[in-house]
Protein backbone atom coordinates (compact mmCIF):
# COMPACT_ATOMS: atom_id res chain seq x y z
CA UNK A 1 0.00 0.00 0.00
CA UNK A 2 1.65 3.48 -0.75
CA UNK A 3 -0.18 5.41 1.84
CA UNK A 4 -0.89 3.89 5.38
CA UNK A 5 -1.63 5.26 8.41
CA UNK A 6 0.13 3.51 11.85
CA UNK A 7 -1.96 4.30 14.96
CA UNK A 8 1.14 3.85 17.84
CA UNK A 9 -1.65 5.10 20.62
CA UNK A 10 -4.45 6.68 21.62
CA UNK A 11 -4.80 9.15 24.68
CA UNK A 12 -5.65 7.12 27.80
CA UNK A 13 -8.04 10.24 28.95
CA UNK A 14 -8.11 12.39 25.63
CA UNK A 15 -8.94 12.00 22.09
CA UNK A 16 -5.08 12.48 21.33
CA UNK A 17 -3.60 9.62 19.07
CA UNK A 18 -0.04 8.97 17.99
CA UNK A 19 0.78 7.73 14.58
CA UNK A 20 3.07 7.42 11.65
CA UNK A 21 1.56 8.50 8.03
CA UNK A 22 3.89 6.58 5.56
CA UNK A 23 3.70 8.27 1.73
CA UNK A 24 5.80 7.42 -1.40
CA UNK A 25 8.26 10.34 0.26
CA UNK A 26 9.10 8.88 3.43
CA UNK A 27 6.91 9.23 6.79
CA UNK A 28 5.27 11.98 8.74
CA UNK A 29 5.12 11.85 12.69
CA UNK A 30 2.03 12.82 13.55
CA UNK A 31 0.61 14.83 15.43
CA UNK A 32 2.96 17.26 13.18
CA UNK A 33 2.93 20.92 11.87
CA UNK A 34 3.05 21.60 7.98
CA UNK A 35 4.86 24.76 6.87
CA UNK A 36 3.12 26.73 4.59
CA UNK A 37 5.09 27.15 1.27
CA UNK A 38 2.69 28.96 -1.01
CA UNK A 39 4.61 29.52 -4.13
CA UNK A 40 7.27 26.73 -4.08
CA UNK A 41 8.86 28.44 -1.16
CA UNK A 42 8.21 29.11 2.25
CA UNK A 43 8.81 32.45 3.16
CA UNK A 44 11.94 34.19 3.35
CA UNK A 45 13.76 30.68 4.12
CA UNK A 46 15.79 28.13 2.04
CA UNK A 47 14.45 24.58 2.22
CA UNK A 48 17.61 23.63 4.11
CA UNK A 49 16.26 25.94 7.19
CA UNK A 50 13.33 24.63 6.74
CA UNK A 51 14.35 21.24 7.11
CA UNK A 52 16.57 22.67 9.76
CA UNK A 53 12.94 23.18 11.88
CA UNK A 54 12.44 19.27 11.78
CA UNK A 55 9.48 19.59 9.90
CA UNK A 56 8.71 16.60 7.83
CA UNK A 57 6.12 17.58 5.07
CA UNK A 58 5.16 20.86 3.74
CA UNK A 59 2.10 22.28 2.11
CA UNK A 60 1.68 23.96 -1.02
CA UNK A 61 -0.87 26.10 -3.01
CA UNK A 62 -2.63 24.79 -5.63
CA UNK A 63 -4.09 28.04 -6.61
CA UNK A 64 -1.01 29.85 -6.59
CA UNK A 65 1.18 27.42 -8.36
CA UNK A 66 -2.07 27.01 -10.74
CA UNK A 67 -2.03 30.40 -12.11
CA UNK A 68 1.82 31.12 -11.65
CA UNK A 69 3.87 29.39 -12.81
CA UNK A 70 1.43 27.28 -14.55
CA UNK A 71 0.78 23.46 -13.46
CA UNK A 72 2.59 22.71 -17.04
CA UNK A 73 5.68 24.62 -16.37
CA UNK A 74 5.92 22.96 -12.86
CA UNK A 75 5.50 19.47 -14.11
CA UNK A 76 8.61 20.24 -16.73
CA UNK A 77 10.47 21.02 -14.28
CA UNK A 78 10.08 18.15 -12.17
CA UNK A 79 6.72 18.65 -9.97
CA UNK A 80 7.44 20.11 -6.94
CA UNK A 81 9.33 18.01 -5.14
CA UNK A 82 12.21 19.11 -7.84
CA UNK A 83 11.55 22.40 -7.97
CA UNK A 84 11.08 23.12 -3.97
CA UNK A 85 14.34 20.86 -3.75
CA UNK A 86 12.35 19.03 -1.22
CA UNK A 87 12.58 15.17 -0.84
CA UNK A 88 9.95 15.17 1.99
CA UNK A 89 5.90 15.01 1.30
CA UNK A 90 4.00 17.36 -0.09
CA UNK A 91 0.42 17.94 0.66
CA UNK A 92 -1.07 20.70 -1.80
CA UNK A 93 -4.50 22.31 -1.12
CA UNK A 94 -7.01 22.54 -3.49
CA UNK A 95 -7.99 26.59 -4.29
CA UNK A 96 -11.24 25.87 -2.01
CA UNK A 97 -9.63 28.37 0.35
CA UNK A 98 -8.61 30.78 -1.77
CA UNK A 99 -12.12 31.25 -3.86
CA UNK A 100 -13.40 31.88 -0.05
CA UNK A 101 -10.98 34.74 0.27
CA UNK A 102 -12.17 35.94 -3.71
CA UNK A 103 -15.49 35.44 -2.98
CA UNK A 104 -16.03 39.13 -4.08
CA UNK A 105 -14.68 38.32 -7.71
CA UNK A 106 -15.48 34.97 -7.91
CA UNK A 107 -19.17 33.06 -8.55
CA UNK A 108 -19.83 29.10 -7.63
CA UNK A 109 -22.05 26.75 -9.23
CA UNK A 110 -22.66 23.48 -8.79
CA UNK A 111 -20.20 22.69 -11.92
CA UNK A 112 -17.67 24.89 -10.67
CA UNK A 113 -16.26 28.15 -8.96
CA UNK A 114 -15.45 31.14 -11.99
CA UNK A 115 -13.09 33.81 -10.95
CA UNK A 116 -10.50 36.02 -11.91
CA UNK A 117 -6.87 35.73 -11.72
CA UNK A 118 -5.40 38.15 -8.91
CA UNK A 119 -2.64 38.36 -11.65
CA UNK A 120 -3.77 39.36 -14.75
CA UNK A 121 -7.92 39.39 -14.64
CA UNK A 122 -8.05 36.21 -16.77
CA UNK A 123 -11.02 34.06 -15.93
CA UNK A 124 -10.75 30.71 -14.65
CA UNK A 125 -13.40 28.11 -14.32
CA UNK A 126 -12.26 26.16 -11.61
CA UNK A 127 -14.14 22.64 -11.60
CA UNK A 128 -13.60 19.47 -9.22
CA UNK A 129 -11.69 17.57 -11.57
CA UNK A 130 -9.66 20.61 -13.19
CA UNK A 131 -7.83 21.21 -9.35
CA UNK A 132 -7.29 17.48 -9.63
CA UNK A 133 -5.48 17.85 -12.74
CA UNK A 134 -3.04 21.07 -11.61
CA UNK A 135 -2.61 18.70 -8.32
CA UNK A 136 -1.62 15.30 -10.21
CA UNK A 137 0.53 18.12 -12.45
CA UNK A 138 2.01 19.30 -9.42
CA UNK A 139 2.96 16.20 -8.12
CA UNK A 140 2.23 16.49 -4.34
CA UNK A 141 1.84 13.39 -2.50
CA UNK A 142 -1.78 14.61 -1.11
CA UNK A 143 -4.23 15.83 -2.74
CA UNK A 144 -7.34 18.05 -1.30
CA UNK A 145 -10.78 18.06 -2.98
CA UNK A 146 -12.16 21.20 -3.82
CA UNK A 147 -14.79 22.41 -1.34
CA UNK A 148 -17.02 24.81 -0.88
CA UNK A 149 -15.92 27.61 2.19
CA UNK A 150 -18.51 30.06 3.44
CA UNK A 151 -17.88 32.75 5.91
CA UNK A 152 -18.82 32.63 9.14
CA UNK A 153 -21.54 33.57 10.96
CA UNK A 154 -23.94 32.81 7.56
CA UNK A 155 -27.34 31.61 7.74
CA UNK A 156 -27.92 28.00 7.89
CA UNK A 157 -29.50 26.94 4.24
CA UNK A 158 -26.14 28.81 2.89
CA UNK A 159 -23.89 26.66 5.34
CA UNK A 160 -25.82 23.51 4.46
CA UNK A 161 -25.73 24.13 0.66
CA UNK A 162 -21.89 24.93 0.82
CA UNK A 163 -21.68 21.40 2.66
CA UNK A 164 -24.04 19.47 0.40
CA UNK A 165 -22.18 20.81 -2.57
CA UNK A 166 -18.60 19.94 -0.77
CA UNK A 167 -19.67 16.18 -0.88
CA UNK A 168 -20.76 15.79 -4.25
CA UNK A 169 -17.83 17.72 -5.20
CA UNK A 170 -15.75 15.50 -3.07
CA UNK A 171 -16.74 12.67 -5.02
CA UNK A 172 -16.16 14.04 -8.42
CA UNK A 173 -13.01 14.52 -7.21
CA UNK A 174 -12.33 10.78 -6.14
CA UNK A 175 -14.00 9.75 -9.60
CA UNK A 176 -11.82 11.81 -11.59
CA UNK A 177 -7.84 11.06 -9.54
CA UNK A 178 -5.88 8.73 -11.82
CA UNK A 179 -2.27 8.73 -9.78
CA UNK A 180 -2.24 6.01 -7.57
CA UNK A 181 0.96 7.67 -5.75
CA UNK A 182 -1.43 10.49 -4.86
CA UNK A 183 -3.28 10.43 -1.85
CA UNK A 184 -6.43 11.88 -1.79
CA UNK A 185 -8.13 13.68 1.22
CA UNK A 186 -12.02 14.91 1.67
CA UNK A 187 -13.03 17.46 3.75
CA UNK A 188 -15.51 18.01 6.10
CA UNK A 189 -17.36 21.07 5.85
CA UNK A 190 -20.31 22.28 7.88
CA UNK A 191 -19.76 25.73 9.72
CA UNK A 192 -20.43 25.94 13.49
CA UNK A 193 -23.46 23.67 12.80
CA UNK A 194 -22.49 20.26 14.72
CA UNK A 195 -25.76 18.37 12.56
CA UNK A 196 -23.96 19.08 9.64
CA UNK A 197 -20.60 18.69 10.24
CA UNK A 198 -21.62 15.42 11.37
CA UNK A 199 -23.40 14.38 8.52
CA UNK A 200 -20.53 15.42 6.17
CA UNK A 201 -18.03 13.68 7.69
CA UNK A 202 -20.31 10.08 8.19
CA UNK A 203 -21.03 10.70 4.15
CA UNK A 204 -17.61 11.28 3.03
CA UNK A 205 -16.17 8.56 5.60
CA UNK A 206 -17.81 6.20 3.34
CA UNK A 207 -15.56 7.02 0.57
CA UNK A 208 -12.68 5.92 -0.10
CA UNK A 209 -10.42 8.82 0.75
CA UNK A 210 -6.47 8.08 2.29
CA UNK A 211 -7.01 11.07 4.89
CA UNK A 212 -9.80 13.57 5.98
CA UNK A 213 -9.90 17.18 6.87
CA UNK A 214 -11.70 19.77 9.04
CA UNK A 215 -12.32 22.62 7.26
CA UNK A 216 -13.94 25.87 7.23
CA UNK A 217 -12.60 26.73 10.34
CA UNK A 218 -10.46 29.59 11.43
CA UNK A 219 -12.60 32.06 9.33
CA UNK A 220 -13.75 34.02 12.65
CA UNK A 221 -14.77 31.91 14.96
CA UNK A 222 -14.16 32.35 18.42
CA UNK A 223 -11.52 29.06 19.50
CA UNK A 224 -13.99 27.38 21.70
CA UNK A 225 -16.17 27.65 18.49
CA UNK A 226 -13.61 25.81 16.89
CA UNK A 227 -12.72 23.54 19.15
CA UNK A 228 -16.46 22.44 20.26
CA UNK A 229 -16.56 21.64 16.11
CA UNK A 230 -13.66 19.64 15.78
CA UNK A 231 -14.48 17.99 18.80
CA UNK A 232 -17.96 16.88 17.32
CA UNK A 233 -16.35 15.81 13.85
CA UNK A 234 -13.29 13.62 14.97
CA UNK A 235 -15.26 10.89 16.48
CA UNK A 236 -17.07 10.14 12.99
CA UNK A 237 -14.14 10.06 11.07
CA UNK A 238 -12.61 6.55 10.08
CA UNK A 239 -9.76 5.82 12.75
CA UNK A 240 -6.98 4.52 10.36
CA UNK A 241 -6.75 7.42 8.72
CA UNK A 242 -5.14 10.41 9.26
CA UNK A 243 -7.67 13.64 10.22
CA UNK A 244 -6.41 16.96 9.00
CA UNK A 245 -7.36 20.55 10.60
CA UNK A 246 -6.55 23.05 8.21
CA UNK A 247 -5.17 26.33 8.50
CA UNK A 248 -5.05 26.33 12.33
CA UNK A 249 -3.26 28.05 13.94
CA UNK A 250 -1.61 29.36 17.48
CA UNK A 251 0.27 27.01 19.20
CA UNK A 252 -2.50 26.79 22.25
CA UNK A 253 -4.78 25.74 19.27
CA UNK A 254 -2.89 23.04 18.49
CA UNK A 255 -2.87 21.47 21.60
CA UNK A 256 -6.56 21.81 22.26
CA UNK A 257 -7.16 20.15 18.89
CA UNK A 258 -4.61 17.47 19.40
CA UNK A 259 -6.48 16.44 22.43
CA UNK A 260 -9.63 15.88 20.35
CA UNK A 261 -7.84 13.59 18.18
CA UNK A 262 -6.00 15.81 15.36
CA UNK A 263 -3.32 14.56 13.43
CA UNK A 264 -2.24 17.29 11.09
CA UNK A 265 -1.62 20.62 10.82
CA UNK A 266 -0.72 24.06 9.01
CA UNK A 267 -0.82 27.74 8.96
CA UNK A 268 0.90 31.05 8.11
CA UNK A 269 1.03 32.07 11.71
CA UNK A 270 4.60 31.20 12.71
CA UNK A 271 5.81 32.70 9.32
CA UNK A 272 3.90 35.62 8.84
CA UNK A 273 3.96 36.72 12.56
CA UNK A 274 8.01 36.53 12.23
CA UNK A 275 7.71 38.89 9.15
CA UNK A 276 6.17 41.06 11.56
CA UNK A 277 8.20 40.85 14.43
CA UNK A 278 6.85 38.12 16.26
CA UNK A 279 7.88 35.11 17.98
CA UNK A 280 6.87 31.99 19.90
CA UNK A 281 9.03 31.37 23.11
CA UNK A 282 8.32 29.49 26.21
CA UNK A 283 8.37 32.65 27.98
CA UNK A 284 5.40 33.64 25.96
CA UNK A 285 5.09 35.90 23.12
CA UNK A 286 8.19 38.23 22.16
CA UNK A 287 7.33 41.66 20.21
CA UNK A 288 11.18 42.29 18.86
CA UNK A 289 10.92 45.78 18.19
CA UNK A 290 10.00 46.61 21.66
CA UNK A 291 12.62 49.22 23.08
CA UNK A 292 13.13 46.69 25.99
CA UNK A 293 15.59 44.53 23.79
CA UNK A 294 17.99 47.41 22.44
CA UNK A 295 20.75 46.18 24.65
CA UNK A 296 19.35 42.48 25.30
CA UNK A 297 22.45 40.27 24.75
CA UNK A 298 20.51 37.20 25.78
CA UNK A 299 18.63 34.78 23.02
CA UNK A 300 15.27 34.98 22.20
CA UNK A 301 13.98 31.97 23.69
CA UNK A 302 17.15 30.53 26.18
CA UNK A 303 15.38 26.98 26.26
CA UNK A 304 15.76 26.89 22.21
CA UNK A 305 18.68 25.46 20.17
CA UNK A 306 17.39 26.75 16.39
CA UNK A 307 20.24 28.62 14.53
CA UNK A 308 18.19 32.03 15.71
CA UNK A 309 18.28 31.20 19.00
CA UNK A 310 21.86 30.20 19.55
CA UNK A 311 23.46 32.61 17.24
CA UNK A 312 21.85 35.93 18.21
CA UNK A 313 20.88 38.45 20.59
CA UNK A 314 17.34 39.78 21.18
CA UNK A 315 19.26 43.28 20.85
CA UNK A 316 20.55 42.06 17.06
CA UNK A 317 17.29 40.95 15.91
CA UNK A 318 15.82 43.99 16.97
CA UNK A 319 18.56 45.96 15.12
CA UNK A 320 18.30 44.05 12.20
CA UNK A 321 14.23 45.02 11.93
CA UNK A 322 14.72 47.94 12.77
CA UNK A 323 17.66 48.88 10.03
CA UNK A 324 15.07 47.32 7.43
CA UNK A 325 17.24 44.35 6.40
CA UNK A 326 15.75 41.42 5.46
CA UNK A 327 17.39 38.68 7.70
CA UNK A 328 15.57 39.75 10.85
CA UNK A 329 12.19 38.25 9.02
CA UNK A 330 14.15 35.42 8.25
CA UNK A 331 15.69 34.55 11.40
CA UNK A 332 12.62 35.23 13.50
CA UNK A 333 10.55 32.45 11.15
CA UNK A 334 13.25 30.60 11.24
CA UNK A 335 12.68 30.43 15.16
CA UNK A 336 9.12 29.97 15.11
CA UNK A 337 9.28 27.47 12.37
CA UNK A 338 11.11 25.41 15.10
CA UNK A 339 9.40 26.59 17.93
CA UNK A 340 6.10 24.96 16.72
CA UNK A 341 7.76 21.48 15.30
CA UNK A 342 9.72 21.45 18.96
CA UNK A 343 5.58 21.84 20.52
CA UNK A 344 4.46 18.95 18.22
CA UNK A 345 7.11 16.90 19.50
CA UNK A 346 6.22 17.54 23.14
CA UNK A 347 2.58 16.42 22.13
CA UNK A 348 4.02 12.95 20.67
CA UNK A 349 6.25 12.53 23.67
CA UNK A 350 3.18 13.48 26.24
CA UNK A 351 0.83 11.60 24.08
CA UNK A 352 3.12 8.32 24.38
CA UNK A 353 3.33 8.21 28.55
CA UNK A 354 -0.31 9.41 28.86
CA UNK A 355 0.99 12.72 30.14
CA UNK A 356 -0.53 15.31 27.29
CA UNK A 357 -2.79 16.75 29.78
CA UNK A 358 -0.11 17.75 31.89
CA UNK A 359 2.11 18.56 28.95
CA UNK A 360 -0.92 21.39 28.19
CA UNK A 361 -0.89 22.55 31.21
CA UNK A 362 2.22 23.25 31.52
CA UNK A 363 2.82 25.07 28.31
CA UNK A 364 -0.58 27.12 29.28
CA UNK A 365 1.70 28.22 32.13
CA UNK A 366 4.60 29.21 30.39
CA UNK A 367 2.35 31.06 27.93
CA UNK A 368 0.87 32.98 30.73
CA UNK A 369 -2.53 31.35 29.56
CA UNK A 370 -5.48 30.76 32.08
CA UNK A 371 -5.54 27.20 33.10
Amino acid sequence: MTFRFELHHTGAQTGARRGTFQTPHGPVETPGFMPVGTQGTVKGLTIDQVKSTGAQMILGNTYHLGLRPGPDIVRALGGLHAMFAWDGPILTDSGGFQVFSLKDISKISEQSVVFRSHIDGSIIDLTPEYSIEIQEALGSDVAMVLDHVVALPAPNEEVQEAMERSIRWASRCLEHASRADQAKFAIVQGGLDTELRVQCARELATMDFEGFAVGGLSVGETPEEMYRITGATTPELPVDRPRYLMGVGRPIDLLESVVRGIDLFDCVMPTRNGRNGFAFTDQGAVKIRNAVHKTDRSPLDPTCDCFTCTRHSRGYLRHLFNAGEMLGPSLLSLHNLHYYQRVMAGARAAIETDTLTEYIVEKKRLWGMPQ
